[in-house]
């Protein structure tokens, strides 16, 4: 019976998910146009905070109308308490292309690691450029800019898998964030999402209609402190996530966890 119900919850709700997700992408471009405009003219200490604050706006935005209508259920409560905080390095699970707006949209003072290819998109592209988000075709130039706006203050929000998670629990871990932390001496704060929706993760096309509501759980977990071996720190990370993701979310503490202290290797 609920399995029924949840099904044609699914069906009453699919029109109006698909008709926000097309309000985002309008948004999107709209913002582009203008991001397209102000990109040559706006000095990049202006650019940069405008930029994201207009992208994680729409995104919060966003996140509100489809918890308001009932499409999702969403808790990212626990991000709001790293909302202001400088020269932070967030890294979490990637389950689904959804990810990196529920991050986005609570830190306002982040930046993304972007593929390159996503810096032409008509709906990121200049509004990814305005924000100075990061491309990742270099890895020399990735790390290095990467390393600059943590010492700016800003926030980098980074997916270690480098794709949506393709062999459950997680993928593989690349090379990159713990040489960053290292160069920028910034902390690594690690972030698990929970959902219990396959929607838009690998291989699902946007056209097939999920089970609805989508509910997205997001909890911290621990801080880990940047260290001379950045490939032993990146293992000791991949192997925390591995071991915490084994638990499911209704063994997750009810509670946001407080910050701990950064771990030393």
């Amino acid at each position: 019976m609920k399995t029924l119900l949840r099904r044609g919850l699914s069906i009453a709700l699919a029109p109006p998910l698909y008709a926000l997700l097309l309000g985002l992408g309008l948004v999107s471009l709209a913002w582009n146009l203008v991001a397209m405009l102000l990109y040559p003219v706006l000095p990049p200490d202006i650019a940069r905070p405008l930029g994201r604050r207009v992208i994680a706006g729409a995104y919060r935005l966003f996140w509100g109308v489809a918890s308001v209508t009932g499409m999702m259920r969403i808790d990212a409560r626990c991000l709001d308490a790293l909302r202001d905080e400088r020269g932070l390095i967030i890294v979490a699970n990637h389950p689904t292309m959804l990810d990196a707006l529920l991050l986005v949209a609570r830190l306002p003072r982040s930046a993304c690691i972007m593929k390159a290819g996503l810096m032409k998109n008509v709906f990121l592209g200049a509004g990814a450029r305005l924000a100075h988000y990061i491309r990742n075709d270099a890895a020399h130039t990735m790390v290095r800019l990467a390393v600059q706006d943590l010492r700016r203050g800003g926030q980098l929000v980074i997916f270690p898998e480098g794709t949506r998670t393709v062999t459950p629990p997680l993928n593989a871990f690349r090379p990159g964030v713990t040489l960053i932390a290292k160069l920028a001496q910034a902390p690594i704060q690690t972030v698990f999402i929970d959902t219990d929706s396959p929607y838009l993760g690998k291989g699902w096309p946007l056209w097939r209609v999920p089970p609805l509501p989508l509910v997205f759980t997001l909890r911290l977990g621990e801080r880990f402190a940047p260290v001379p071996n950045s490939a032993a720190l990146l293992q000791q990370i991949e192997l925390y996530f591995r071991h915490a993701m084994t638990q499911s979310a209704t063994e997750a503490p009810t509670e946001c966890q407080n910050l701990r202290a950064p771990i030393s290797s």
